[in-house]
């Protein structure tokens, strides 16, 4: 046995921590899209050979706690012995995907002809077919009307594309060029990613390295056994709603502690609809960890070891536990902001002096395009307050961890302006911390395109918490040349013209604590 003492062990996990930020590094910096090259809708991280999450970079929470599932689904289809230098690539969401814009490549690690490692990366690609452009089409019901699936397969091999990959993936989509320089540079992340892993482990010995690893999975078990252990003992139960055709569709979640265990019960919210707002259950997984690292300590490793003492009970064909083959584009940006915003709900009871109240509770995706050209971006709104402190204004909350396209490469890269671009003041809860505004964003375009919206908190709002007022309700607009002006749904597509403008108007955040309760007492 191999001994290992703290420091040694904390050496080990920045190590492994910084070889996931280095390959989001090098995705992004040689990205050819301005979605992963500005807004770094990208994540990468390091796993274990038997699949569990081992180090991940801090990017993007609905990515990472579903990166596992698309490895277990590369081992599960090509098995335990993968061969060295090949790269596997996956976004069916029913095998490893979360939806279809997420396209994941996993590569093997060996070391002296073992394998000793995973490393993996996803990114979101702007456009990958469908009958939308950006592949989020609003009247979508079946996976396949979204873009290409992609089952677990071969990619790369000896650093060469498969062509039974890339021309299909590259004929699907509207945008080959772009699609082709986004792959290279997941590619090359992977890589870069294995080269300083393996690297690593050869300075390390392999025994050493299995024997720290297998230490930071315990690690990171323990951790979180402890701080589960410090919650009360209970239930509590917490329902939410997501937004579709003017009906509202609930998601109830029931959260037990006992001992140094948690268990997320879902299995009483609604059944899959025919739309694309069902989230698979690696997905709902997702927002279980993140959701739990917020209510206790999120300084935890974000290993699969810190997995273990949760549970996700969940039904199959329920609309957090989509089963094929129903559209699923939504259920990965917007539902995952709704399920953890209930699993914070019925989380507060146990941690209320960590638990947020809810911030926007969606990412605003605005979809833009036509055969020439697809623009992604998902807009900032504002975050929940916290206890003993505001919440942020205008800024990506929950499952998302995006920046924003700066104006300068919107104008460089696609044929519309923008025309507004500032906080909506006054749109957050009012209480004794207040929750963060959302932003005010217009778009005219030059050029005929098809506009695809994928919103929520429309109907409903972020609710505050502990006396707390909610946030501001978010708006859409379409307003024509002309002057005639369109109140739009949160889910919806439409045609636009020239001298045509969208609105986007985001939610504010709710607030945290009654307003009386901090009269002459707030910090600065």
């Amino acid at each position: 046995m191999v001994s290992i003492d703290q420091i040694a062990l904390e050496v080990m996990r920045n190590q492994m921590s910084s070889i996931a930020e280095d390959m989001g590094v090098v995705l992004r910096v040689t990205a050819f899209s301005p979605n992963i090259k500005e807004r770094v809708d990208c994540s990468a991280a390091v796993f274990t050979p038997e699949g569990e999450m081992l180090a991940q970079a801090e990017h993007i929470p609905v990515h990472l706690g579903s990166m596992p599932a698309s490895v277990e689904a590369v081992i599960e289809r090509f098995g335990t012995e993968p061969e060295p230098s090949i790269q596997y690539a996956v976004n069916d969401p029913f095998h490893g995907g979360t939806h279809l814009n997420d396209l994941t490549l996993v590569r093997p690690v060996h070391v002296d002809g073992e394998l000793v490692a995973w490393v993996g990366n996803r990114a979101h690609h702007a456009d990958v077919g469908g009958e939308a452009p950006g592949s989020m089409p609003a009247h979508a019901t079946r996976v396949d009307q979204e873009g290409i699936v992609v089952a677990p397969m071969v990619a790369v091999r000896d650093s060469q594309w498969a062509e039974a990959f890339l021309q299909p993936f590259l004929a699907a989509t509207r945008t080959p060029a772009e699609r082709r320089g986004d792959l290279a540079a997941q590619l090359g992340a992977n890589e870069a990613g294995a080269i300083r892993l393996a690297d690593l482990i050869e300075r390390y010995g392999v025994a050493r390295y299995r024997s720290m690893t297998g230490g930071l999975m315990s690690y990171g078990e323990r951790r979180m056994r402890s701080a589960i252990a410090a919650l009360p003992d209970g239930s509590a139960e917490f329902s939410d709603y997501m937004e579709w055709k003017g009906d509202l569709i609930p998601i109830t979640v029931e959260i037990t502690v006992s001992g140094d265990e948690l268990v997320a019960d879902l299995s009483r919210s609604a059944g899959q609809v025919q739309g694309n707002i069902n989230a698979v259950r690696a997905v709902t997984g997702s927002c279980l960890s993140y959701a739990v690292r917020v209510a206790t300590d999120p300084t935890i490793p974000a290993t699969g070891g810190a997995h273990r003492p949760l549970r996700l009970v969940t039904t199959p064909g329920s609309i957090v536990d989509a089963v094929a083959p129903v559209a699923v584009a939504a259920g990965n940006v917007e539902t995952s902001q709704r399920i953890s915003d209930a699993m914070l709900g019925a989380l507060a009871p146990f941690a209320p002096d960590r638990v947020p109240a809810a911030g926007q509770g969606t990412m605003n995706n605005v979809l833009i395009g036509n055969e020439n050209f697809a623009y992604y971006e998902t807009v900032a709104g504002g975050q929940g307050a916290r206890p003993r402190r505001d919440g942020q204004s205008g800024i990506q909350t929950g499952m998302t961890n995006t920046k924003n396209t700066p104006i300068t490469s919107l104008d460089a890269h696609y044929p519309f302006t923008i025309t507004r671009y500032k906080l909506r003041t006054n749109s957050g809860g009012t209480g004794a911390y207040q929750g963060g505004d959302g932003i005010e964003r217009g778009i005219r375009f030059d050029a005929p395109a098809t506009v695809s919206l994928m919103g929520e908190r429309r109907l409903t709002v972020p609710w505050g918490l502990s006396g707390g007022g909610d946030g501001a309700a978010g708006e859409d607009w379409l307003i024509r040349a002309g002057g005639d002006r369109t109140h739009l749904p949160s889910k919806c597509t439409v045609e636009v013209e020239p001298g045509d403008e969208l609105v986007v108007l985001t939610p504010g955040g709710g607030a945290w604590g009654e307003e009386t309760q901090t009269q002459g007492s707030r910090p600065d």
